[in-house]
């Protein structure tokens, strides 16, 4: 129904306009008591063989939403319904932001790919969490968190440190965003010497609390093999959790859409099924050079059971998904689930 039905629609709006008109039905629509029930019926597949332990929290399943689609942790119930194990909210900075100029969020059909520069647009870190205080789901929540456009990278723990401070109390981990490519100079801080004293600063104060989070770093695709041997360094010195593999790619060579028209859509990261490949190996070489040292969620061209299946094998202990749930619809969190039930009963 909706390859058929709903996704011709969308498709017609401009991307952004499309994204606030689906958020504004499923919060209306999902709510209905009667569609409540038949949505929870229709999405959920739930399995002993699915459930994951990973850092000290006990996932449902291992597959979540990806950050950048539920920023502002509007849809927390609507989407637990959907049978996500967990759900990444944010990029959150302290302060709200527009991020970046309209239009900023592109799709590429025959790719089914999808370029954005959004710039970390959000309501800011305490609006989410008025929300975050009412939601009813015990679904795990993960805070990605970063800084805000106007504060030099000099300055970007007060950013991070205010985010974890505030978030605390409301979501089960946390993930330090310093890989978008849509601020300026924010990969600056992926550098090894200004992330491990990043790292080390979010870590301190999370160890002061009477209860820890579990602390990720997400990376870029586009990081070089010495620089991925940093990351593992960076990780094992400075003891957290864990990786996501990967944020989106500056890198369009995969591409089959028209140059043109790629040149005329301008900067951006670039989501979809060509980064597939890339976000697993990626996966693969951090575990291979980490001895497996700490659990990396896989994130990048997840549109079926077996593209989630690639990056478990790989080594991730988690999946997210994005863009593949813009191109499949709402039920690729179960069509995901039947598959990996499959391939676990062999």
């Amino acid at each position: 129904m909706y390859k058929s039905l709903i996704k011709p629609i969308l498709f017609r709006k401009q991307p952004e306009a499309a994204h606030h008109f689906t958020f504004s039905l499923t919060k209306r629509v999902f709510n209905l008591p009667v569609i409540k029930q038949v949505v929870k019926s229709q999405y959920s597949l739930e399995d002993k063989l699915l459930e994951r332990e990973v850092f000290g929290l006990k996932f449902k399943n291992p597959i979540g939403l990806a950050a950048g689609f539920d920023k502002d942790a509007k849809l927390i119930d609507e989407m637990a319904m959907l049978g996500f194990g967990f759900i990444e909210i944010g990029t959150l900075t302290p302060k709200p932001q527009e991020g970046n100029p309209q239009p900023r969020l592109f799709r590429l059909p025959q790719d089914e790919a999808l370029i954005n520069r959004m710039g970390f647009n959000n309501g800011g870190v305490d609006e989410a969490i008025l929300r975050l205080k009412k939601r009813k789901s015990d679904v795990i929540i993960g805070g990605n968190i970063g800084k805000n456009k106007v504060t030099p990278n000099e300055d970007a723990d007060k950013d991070y440190l205010y985010c974890l401070e505030a978030l605390h109390p409301y979501v089960d981990y946390f993930v330090v965003n310093v890989s978008s490519p849509n601020t300026p100079n924010l990969r600056d801080l992926q550098e090894k010497e200004p992330l491990k004293k990043l790292l080390l600063t979010v870590k301190a104060a999370n160890d002061k609390k009477p209860h820890p989070k579990p602390i990720l770093l997400k990376i870029a695709p586009d990081l070089t093999d010495g620089q991925l041997d940093d990351i593992v360094d960076i990780v094992k010195e400075t003891k957290i959790d864990g990786v996501i593999a990967t944020n989106t790619t500056i890198d369009r060579s995969a591409l089959t859409t028209s140059k043109n028209e790629v040149e005329s859509i301008g900067a951006g990261g670039v989501s979809g099924k060509v980064l597939k490949n890339r976000s697993t190996e990626v996966i693969r070489y951090l575990v291979e050079k980490s001895g497996k040292a700490f659990p990396i969620i896989g994130v990048g061209g997840i549109f079926t059971a077996q593209d989630a299946i690639e990056k478990l094998e790989a080594g991730a202990s988690l999946v997210q998904v994005y863009s593949g749930m813009i191109y499949e619809g709402p039920g690729i969190v179960k069509e995901i689930k039947k598959g990996l039930l499959r391939y676990y009963k062999g």
